[in-house]
């Protein structure tokens, strides 16, 4: 889906964001951006829609290279929800901004009505349809705004912080939804800071340090390199440091369900102790759960 070579770009005032940056994304993956403040993670992101243009080195997306020639079909193709839903929604209700990408293209009215009701019902807000925005909540602006470019029917999603802000149940209910665009076989590209909600839900990482890919790949490689992490100024996922005490183990669990089988593993071979036995018991509920949700490593 996305091809990226050595990819550089600097900004009008001189500071260079991205420094020959090499990747692909394959077609129905879900992979997150990671890295720090400053890190290049925003501009890499709209490089993929054509917000900004290669300085040097080239993006293709899905077949065809990025360019102001090439903006419209790529748009097409790659969906972009930006970190601030105020930044993307504007029209007067719920309806009428969904509504607003499909008649752009001069699309039937009955087609427009179709991918309005499919685009409301997938981010379940088919109830506020007549609301005016100015009276949705933040969470619920959120949907909107992944609404309406679900409503342009992409093939690819690409979300600059799409948690940011929303209290615990608002990012629950956002990443099930994405979790489930992805299943359904939308490439899913995800800038986040939440190295706990990563190993949940995406299947590839890649990891920016300065404007450079520091290493890319799927959540074992990237999180087996602990220093690496510490370095680009994240830290591990906080189940893992429970497993500080097993200095020997060479994977560190990155999830609940993770750390419940390995404790399970360990209690089986007689490592662990009556009190660690019941904490793998006591992860069950909660690892099976997260197992559901999209827990497949």
């Amino acid at each position: 889906m996305i091809r990226i070579n050595e990819l550089g770009f600097t900004y009008p005032g001189g500071t260079r964001a991205l420094d020959g940056i090499s990747l692909e994304v394959p077609e129905g993956s879900f992979m997150a951006i990671m890295g720090a403040n400053g890190s290049g993670k925003s501009t890499l992101l709209k490089h993929l829609n054509g917000l900004l243009i290669a300085g040097t080195g080239k993006v293709t997306v899905a077949g065809m290279e990025v360019s102001r020639k090439s903006f419209d079909d790529v748009n097409r193709v790659a969906g972009f929800v930006f970190q601030d839903p105020n930044d993307q929604i504007f029209a007067p209700t719920v309806r009428d901004d969904i509504c607003y990408g499909p008649r752009n293209l001069g699309l039937p009215e009955a087609e427009v009505s179709r991918r309005l009701e499919l685009a409301a019902a997938q981010v379940a807000i088919t109830d506020l349809l007549d609301r005016p925005i100015h009276h949705l909540s933040y969470g619920q602006k959120k949907r909107l705004s992944i609404a309406g470019v679900l409503a342009m029917e992409p093939r690819m999603l690409v979300l600059d912080e799409p948690t940011a802000s929303l209290d615990p149940m608002g990012e629950k209910r956002l990443m099930r939804l994405l979790h489930e665009l992805n299943r359904g076989g939308m490439t899913v590209v995800m800038a986040t800071h939440d190295v706990d909600l990563v190993p949940l839900y995406a299947r590839q990482v890649c990891l920016l340090r300065a404007g450079r890919v520091a290493v890319a790949g799927g959540l074992r490689e990237v999180f087996s390199d602990q220093e690496l992490i510490e370095r680009c100024h994240l830290r591990l996922p906080r189940i893992a440091y429970l497993f500080d005490m097993f200095p020997e183990l060479t994977e560190l669990p990155l999830t609940v369900g993770m750390a419940r089988r390995k404790l399970e593993e360990l209690l089986e071979r007689g490592e662990l102790g009556p009190a660690a036995g019941l904490l793998a018991s006591g992860l069950g509920p909660a690892a099976g759960l997260l197992e559901r949700e999209g827990d497949l490593a």
